[in-house]
């Protein structure tokens, strides 16, 4: 068994985590239907762990045996790895609860600013699942980098399409930039 799977049951057994995962960060382990069956092409197996509020879905990617990497696919057709494994996942998720609204162009500072405005408690919020599965935190600059990084290397093996050859694959959230 992985850090992930052992993660996972962890939050799965443990109604206070999977509540602090739900909100802010809009996982939750309650939500594990997703819209739509998908694939990848490389054939790895997707195994949905948790959704969002907006009908997304988050996949650990692979086999048990092997530490896989999540992925996130909207209900709008569009899909990025958001961590190399589920420990980063949730890591990004806490700190970055509004990680999706980067893809849209808006700043760090200020999805930042207007969170706590609405939520002055977001920073202990944000540090009780953190500290109660043992996990770092990082400045919200640190994982946005993070995720930036790891949504680099969705393309091509991870960009999931509903099985039917009629359907196109997913778009990438996270667009490469050109250099």
């Amino acid at each position: 068994m992985t850090a992930s799977d052992d993660l996972l049951r962890r939050i799965e057994q443990e109604p206070s985590l999977a509540t602090a995962l739900a909100w802010p960060g809009d996982f939750d382990v309650e939500r594990r239907d997703p819209i739509e069956q998908l694939a990848l092409p490389t054939r790895i197996p997707l195994h949905p762990i948790a959704g969002c509020g907006a009908g997304g879905t988050y996949y650990l990617c692979g086999e048990e045996t092997e530490e896989r990497p999540v992925l996130y696919a909207e209900s709008e057709g569009q899909a990025t790895l958001i961590g190399a494994d589920l420990v980063e996942a949730i890591t990004l998720i806490a700190v970055l609860p509004f990680w999706r609204d980067l893809a849209k162009g808006f700043a760090i500072s200020e999805l930042g600013s207007d969170l706590r405005a609405d939520h002055p408690g977001f920073d202990a919020e944000r540090d009780r699942p953190l500290h109660a599965l043992g996990l770092a935190s990082l400045t919200e600059e640190e994982a946005a980098a993070r995720l930036l990084a790891v949504a680099a290397r969705t393309a091509p093996d991870y960009i999931p399409r509903v099985p039917d050859d009629d359907h196109l694959p997913y778009e990438l959230l996270f667009p490469s930039s050109p250099a």
